[in-house]
């Protein structure tokens, strides 16, 4: 990875819109989602784990957000929410989607296989920190910005949480952990989601406002 790409630090607000380098970010986090998409949907259905397979869920939707921004990054602020919006509704989505899957596994789930949850968590806990890592810089951006590194901080918590319960499986021969992790990775996606889509709705509200002074403007100049 480049320099450019390794550095950390906060940067000058003119320097947050270095949109070459943050394209160059989101194509190498589309391309780790990707794989890691690929990767948790084969281990979590050999494994039998909904955490799993609901991170795999999740992976698939941030290479799709990764995608959706590269598309509108440099467009105007108005098309940047809207995409932010779309996003938001598919985080809440994915959270509405592993609550319903926890709740059917209650009845209908085995007992996961503990050292490839543990295992497989771990790789991806690497990848999202990575990812995050060099996200960080823009995490105060604009919505689509922000949508993106909300994203990636919830993946990396959640990974950890995978980890946590496949120590839980391990120790008490249940799928109880497994379900209680899917929860809370629901949650984080229902909470990030709802955050973007406020951010998102002032955004649009701010381009409206903005766009009818221009008009009103022009046609004062008129």
């Amino acid at each position: 990875m480049s320099k450019h790409c390794c550095e950390h630090d906060t940067p000058a607000q003119q320097n947050r819109l270095d949109l070459h380098r943050y394209r160059r970010i989101l194509w190498v986090a589309l391309l780790v989602n990707a794989i890691m998409f690929l990767v948790e949907v084969a281990a979590g259905i050999s494994a039998s784990s909904l955490s799993l397979l609901a991170d795999a869920v999740d992976f698939a939707g941030d290479a799709l957000n990764y995608g959706v921004s590269l598309a509108v990054l440099a467009a105007a602020v108005a098309w940047r929410a809207r995409a932010a919006l779309l996003k938001a509704i598919s985080m809440m989505g994915f959270g509405l989607f592993v609550l319903g899957s926890a709740v059917w596994s209650v009845w209908h789930g085995g007992e996961p296989v503990a050292a490839t949850m543990g295992a497989v968590a771990t790789l991806a806990l690497a990848a999202n920190l990575g990812v995050a890592w060099m996200l960080y810089a823009f995490r105060e951006g604009d919505a689509n910005m922000r949508s993106v590194w909300l994203c990636t901080r919830n993946d990396a918590i959640s990974n950890l949480a995978v980890m946590a319960a496949a120590l839980g499986v391990f120790g008490t021969g249940t799928a109880w952990p497994d379900l209680a992790v899917a929860g809370l990775m629901a949650t984080l996606a229902l909470q990030g989601g709802w955050q973007v889509m406020q951010q998102a709705r002032g955004e649009l509200a701010t381009s409206s406002v903005t766009e009818a002074h221009r008009r009103g403007e022009s046609d004062c100049r008129g």
